[in-house]
């Protein structure tokens, strides 16, 4: 399984933010432009507290199983590949909300800042820090669940997890 890349998680936010900056100027021109739910950065919040959550637990249950603890209980490989799956997945599909919101925000606070508007991008502004913060967790999460063995190695025999 190869490891989530920075660069890869900035490019989707960049591109995103972006087109939906040009989206939301071509949007306004129309008409009205749609809000951005308050649903947005709670829902972000409550992904990334879920994968933060999971990776201290797997955290603990692997550091217990490891020193070696009577009564330790030991961590499926495959729970450990699903929550690492769930993390990636959860981590890009963050950046590109992220970038969503960031662009809306963008657009909003730059074209004439009114009560309404304001309000419309603190929310986006909290989505893109809600976003951030499953970026993170997700992050933290594949570290958790990181074989030793992919440290010492890189090569084609590496073990992943």
């Amino acid at each position: 399984m190869k490891q989530l890349r920075i660069k890869v998680l900035a490019g989707l936010f960049v591109v995103a933010g972006i087109l939906a900056w040009a989206g939301a100027r071509l949007w306004d021109s129309f008409g009205t432009l749609p809000g951005v739910p308050v649903a947005a950065p709670i829902v972000l919040a409550v992904i990334a507290v879920v994968l933060a959550a999971t990776a201290l637990s797997l955290r603990a249950r692997l550091r217990a199983q490891r020193e070696r603890r009577p009564g330790a209980k030991g961590v499926d490989p495959l729970v450990a590949a699903r929550a690492v799956v769930f993390g990636q997945a959860s981590a890009l599909v963050a950046s590109l909300v992220a970038g969503l919101y960031g662009g809306v925000g963008v657009f909003l606070l730059t074209s004439g800042v009114d009560d309404a508007r304001r309000a419309q991008a603190v929310y986006a502004g909290l989505s893109v820090l809600a976003g951030a913060g499953v970026v993170a967790a997700a992050i933290f999460l594949e570290r958790v669940c990181k074989l030793p063995e992919d440290d010492e190695g890189e090569g084609p025999g590496a073990a992943r997890a």
